[in-house]
């Protein structure tokens, strides 16, 4: 899947999910809980203010009498109290602000957390083919950046809606207990503020699926700066590298301000609707108090709770236009976890535990495009304890054919079997533990050499540990190392070179000690001297190994069993290096000859 073209089809589709979702909200419940009855009365409080308005005006600044169940409340006790209760309220919602604040954090740091690892244990299951088509920047947002969105964001969103709503509720009630007549002109007004929310969620589910896109490139534009810092300089790229990046950051602002200018509009319509409905609402209760069907106290308090009851309504509005985005995010991060690899255990797969006869490809065709051929008809045998050597023109298929046998790819045709077994029969765990590789460019993990080389066994003994080390000749290396092999050697080994690289990836690969030994041009970027170092390792680490081995150097796979000469994805030539140099206009001889001409 080309995460690029993702629609976020279910975004609206609010029941679908919630479902999805409450998984990983059960587990918080009970905070999830205890923030909502936090956040009840938080929004509550806010209209003992307005309340406390009308008998502090009719009793306090007109001096009217207030009885309560045959309790009077005297002018000089309301003098005193209001505004100590006032106080008193305002320290206890400042209390219950902190707390809620506190729950929400937790409980959306909780739920995101859970989701970025359940996304990231999904990201390892995918197949190399996932890799090929999405860049490492739109990765990154999608698996990372959408999360947070759809998770912490969620949960913040709801906690604003609840005391919004509860402080609209909470103001609505002051307003009928001081004007039902007045508050029904002010409600309705008011409720029209909702009304655009409604007209910019497709705005901005499009907008959103943009930005993410955008933001990937944005992403990758940095990783690719970062690893390409040499190229960049040596070539010249900086202003061509800024200029691109310019433009992409070009395309954000524009994206983001086509949704400004859709919904920029909202703040000043609500302002609008809500200033209409204060003026109707001074303009009847002017009358009202005229007439005496309403005190001077009681206005007052209308009038304040309606002009606090604007701002709830107007974070209600903005939160649920947020929300629109939260939700496009949440339908993109199951978009992710729907991704089904298509390299996976068949249902009755069994397990590989060692390797008897051999390899064998039989009338193996690959393609990475339909209908675009990249293998066709490959036969070959590999017998146990033997080395088949892949020689070719580049682009020809040599690495592809490796990369079938631990099932990085699948073949399209025939098969690639092991002791006679189609390898799609064993179980993907199995297979790769009994496979070995050496790449050209090995990826080192951040970290010291010794945790490099466990990966190949993570319970490795200290004595395996040394051995590896040793055949990897590795030791001299090592011993003048501060830390020896506890060295931290930085992102992706930069502090190594390339053959001490090469070694560590050797080494590695002899703890795993795996059957079979997949070689890919494990030499061809190095220098004479570290040539001839990483070779020597090679020779320890292929000792009775069914080995795989492209290269270039023809003279590095002389003493190979057999040597396969595959051209535009067909094997062309197959035999021993003496055999097939006896063919004067064969492809290897041509190879052969044009190598050591210019030696």
């Amino acid at each position: 899947m080309k995460l690029i073209q993702s629609k976020a089809h279910t975004a609206f589709n609010y029941r679908y999910l919630g479902g999805r979702l409450w998984p990983y909200i059960k587990p918080v419940m009970f905070r999830v809980i205890i923030g909502i009855l936090i956040a009840i009365p938080l929004g509550l409080l806010d209209s003992v203010t307005a309340f406390a308005l009308k008998p502090y005006i009719d009793v306090v600044v007109n001096g009217n009498t207030l009885t309560i169940k045959g309790f009077e409340l005297t002018r000089n006790l309301l003098a005193t109290a209001i505004p100590w209760a006032i106080i008193i309220f305002a320290v206890v919602q400042g209390i219950l602000k902190y707390t809620s604040d506190y729950f929400s954090s937790w409980v959306s740091q909780t739920i995101s957390n859970s989701v970025k690892v359940d996304l990231f244990k999904k990201l390892t299951t995918l197949n190399s083919k996932f890799y090929d088509v999405n860049s490492s920047g739109i990765v990154i947002a999608r698996f990372l950046g959408d999360p947070d969105t759809a998770s912490k964001t969620f949960v913040d969103n709801m906690r604003h809606i609840i005391t919004s709503a509860t402080s609209s509720i909470g103001l609505i009630a002051v307003l009928l207990y001081s004007s039902w007549k007045l508050a029904i002109v002010g409600v309705v007004v008011l409720g029209g503020a909702f009304l655009p929310v409604a007209l910019i969620r497709k705005k901005v589910k499009q907008v959103s699926n943009a930005a993410t896109v955008l933001g990937g490139r944005i992403t990758t534009s940095y990783n690719e700066t970062y690893h390409g810092n040499k190229i960049i300089t040596g070539y010249n790229l900086a202003e061509r590298i800024n200029l691109d990046f310019r433009s992409r950051i070009k395309e954000v602002f524009n994206l983001n301000m086509s949704l400004v200018k859709r919904a920029g509009w909202m703040s000043p319509i609500m302002h609008l609707i809500a200033s209409a409905g204060i003026a109707v609402v001074m303009f009847f209760g002017n009358k009202l108090i005229i007439s005496g069907e309403m005190s001077t106290g009681s206005f007052a308090s209308f009038i304040t709770s309606l002009l606090l009851l604007y701002k709830p309504i107007k974070d209600l509005g903005n939160t649920l236009t947020n929300l629109q985005n939260v939700f496009v995010a949440m339908s993109r991060v199951f978009e992710l976890f729907d991704l089904v690899p298509q390299i996976k255990d068949s249902e009755d797969a069994r397990e590989l535990t060692g390797v008897n006869d051999g390899v064998v490809f039989k009338n193996v065709d690959f393609e990475y495009d339909k209908d675009k051929p990249v293998l066709k008809d490959i036969n070959l045998e590999v017998k146990k304890g033997t080395t088949l050597a892949l020689v070719g023109n580049s682009g020809g298929g040599k690495t592809t054919i490796v990369n079938l046998v631990p099932r990085f790819y699948d073949v399209i045709g025939g098969a690639v079997e092991i002791d006679g077994v189609d390898i799609r029969n064993f179980t993907l765990k199995s297979l790769r533990a009994n496979i070995a590789e050496v790449f050209q460019d090995n990826f080192l993990f951040s970290g010291t050499i010794r945790d490099n080389i466990l990966m190949g066994k993570f319970d490795a003994t200290q004595e395996e540990i040394d051995k590896a080390v040793e055949l990897a000749h590795l030791s001299e290396f090592v011993s003048e190392l501060e830390h020896g092999i506890d060295t931290v050697i930085g992102e992706r080994g930069a502090t190594l070179s390339g053959g001490q690289r090469q070694r560590v990836a050797i080494a590695r690969a002899m703890i795993k000690n795996a059957p079979i030994l997949i070689l890919d041009e494990a030499t061809s970027a190095l220098d004479n001297k570290s040539e001839a170092i990483v070779q020597k390792a090679l020779e320890n680490l292929m000792k009775d190994k069914t080995v795989f081995v492209i290269a270039h150097r023809l003279s590095t796979i002389k003493n190979a069993d057999k040597i396969a000469v595959i051209n535009e994805g067909k094997l062309v030539e197959l035999g021993t290096h003496d055999e097939l140099l006896k063919h004067e206009k064969g492809a290897y001889k041509h190879l052969y000859d044009m190598q050591f001409k210019k030696a």
